[in-house]
């Protein structure tokens, strides 16, 4: 039975016991890639856009439809990626998904016009909709508890990066060989990672949880013997062991669960705005306001360290201050910023608060999308529940780029960033309201958190373990 074979192995306390080894370097390094490669692609679409746009080869109203093309795809790629993955195991799910966008972003190297482009930006999309869905929650179930918040910032770190290495490369690439390398780059990179992740192992917690107990206890005996070889393992604690099966997905739209689901795609919706909704559009703007190709990319480059240093500011906050407060401070600071850049002079000023303004937006990013959604929700239901949030911000995102266009054809930049400006205040009241605090639970220990929040009986059982190491 799944439920018994849960129990024995107790999966996730033997996970949380283990010091941190070069397993858990190996797993980083191999989803990072993964993580790196999709965000690069995400973010080269602000240079080409700007660069097709200048050369005639495309309008503003075809760069809406790419950007949402690349939308609507990452929403079903998002969306089919929590089935698939709690359906079929992480593993399979990230290996699809990352040969989808690999072998697309090829293809698009080679488009002939504009509408082919965006047609392959939307299968592209599916891909890249789905390696974040995964990816974050897959680390998530891997780390211990006590440094999971670290490990996932730091996964942000180097997913992040992503935004100065594409600005960085494109500032060459684009204006050098053009806009065609960079997907062709990208789609070679990502068929090598591809191969590298077969070497990867299934989530352990999602085998128990699914009844598989021999093959989470091979994976897991490997995983605490290679641990042992920096000294002896700690006792396995009293485990809390998720006792129900694994349940329809629309029990995440019902208590306990709906206030999760709630939070988790405000969060998803407020941070796609915040980077497609301004820092993919930056580039076309600035082009729109006068701004060179290469001068509106060497803006955004600058501006786009902002990625990795706030990811890594999210990770030194995350196990100190917390998920919660982290997450109202930087939507205040980013909101105040937001307001603050239109009426900066062109030059350090300028890239100085746009640089302050994308650094607070991703440690917004790092602590909330990243860190606190994947905790949200137990086992059973963590890539589904994950999957929920980023379909929501997909969905909203695809639709407010046809928003942004028109604000600002009437307001301008200072519109934009008016709208985003409030979202983000109002962001910041929900969590400080409603928000609550995940840091160094276990996993298991936050699904029970969602039963009590209710009123109900928690679903988690506690029971002393004896396994030795």
């Amino acid at each position: 039975m799944a439920r018994s074979a849960d129990i024995d192995i107790n999966a996730g306390a033997r996970l949380d016991r283990l010091p941190i080894c070069a397993f858990h370097w190996r797993i980083l390094a191999l989803i990072g890639a993964g993580m790196f490669l999709d965000a690069f692609d995400i973010y080269l679409a602000g240079g080409v856009l700007g660069t097709v746009l200048k050369e005639g080869w495309s309008t503003l109203e075809l760069n809406a439809a790419f950007v949402s093309a690349t939308f609507v795809g990452m929403t079903i790629g998002a969306w089919f990626s929590g089935i698939l993955g709690d359906r079929f195991g992480r593993r399979f799910s990230y290996q699809m998904n990352l040969a989808i966008f690999g072998l697309a972003s090829i293809a698009a190297a080679f488009a002939p016009n504009m509408i082919v482009l965006i047609g392959l930006r939307f299968v592209i999309g599916i891909g890249l909709g789905a390696e974040i869905v995964v990816g974050y929650a897959t680390l998530t179930e891997f780390v211990p508890a006590a440094s999971r918040g670290r490990w996932i910032g730091l996964l942000a770190v180097i997913t992040n990066f992503s935004l100065f290495a594409s600005s960085m490369i494109g500032l060459w690439v684009i204006p050098t060989l053009g806009w065609r390398y960079m997907f062709g780059l990208v789609g070679v990179l990502a068929m090598v990672v591809w191969i590298l992740r077969k070497s990867m192992p299934e989530s352990p917690r999602w085998l128990a949880a699914n009844g598989r107990a021999d093959e989470a206890e091979k994976i897991l005996a490997a995983i605490e013997a290679e641990a042992a070889c920096n000294g002896a393992l700690a006792p396995v604690a009293a485990g809390a062991t998720e006792l129900q099966p694994p349940g329809p997905v629309w029990r995440l739209f019902q208590p306990p669960y709906l206030t999760r689901t709630l939070l988790g795609s405000l969060l998803h919706i407020v941070v796609g705005f915040s980077l497609y909704g301004f820092i993919g559009w930056l580039p076309t703007f600035m082009v729109k306001g006068g701004h060179s190709v290469v001068s509106s990319l060497g803006y955004t480059t600058v501006m786009a360290l902002g990625g990795p240093v706030g990811s890594l500011i999210g990770l030194i906050l995350a196990d100190r201050l917390g998920r919660r407060l982290s997450i109202v401070c930087s939507s205040i600071a980013a909101a105040a910023l937001g307001i603050a850049y239109p009426y900066m002079p062109d030059g350090v000023a300028l890239a100085g608060v746009g640089f302050l303004l994308v650094t607070a937006i991703y440690v917004m990013l790092a602590t909330g999308f990243a860190m606190h959604v994947p905790e949200l929700f137990p086992t059973r239901y963590r890539l589904r529940g994950t999957a929920i949030c980023a379909t929501s911000g997909r969905i909203a995102t695809a639709l407010v780029q046809y928003v942004v266009v028109a604000i600002f054809a009437w307001q301008g930049l200072t519109g934009v960033l008016t709208t985003l400006a409030g979202i983000l205040v109002f962001q910041a009241v929900v969590f400080l309201v409603f928000g609550f605090e995940t840091k160094g639970r276990s996993l298991e220990d936050a699904s029970a958190i969602a039963d009590t929040d209710a009123g109900s009986q928690p679903s988690i059982a506690r029971r002393p373990v004896d396994i030795g190491a």
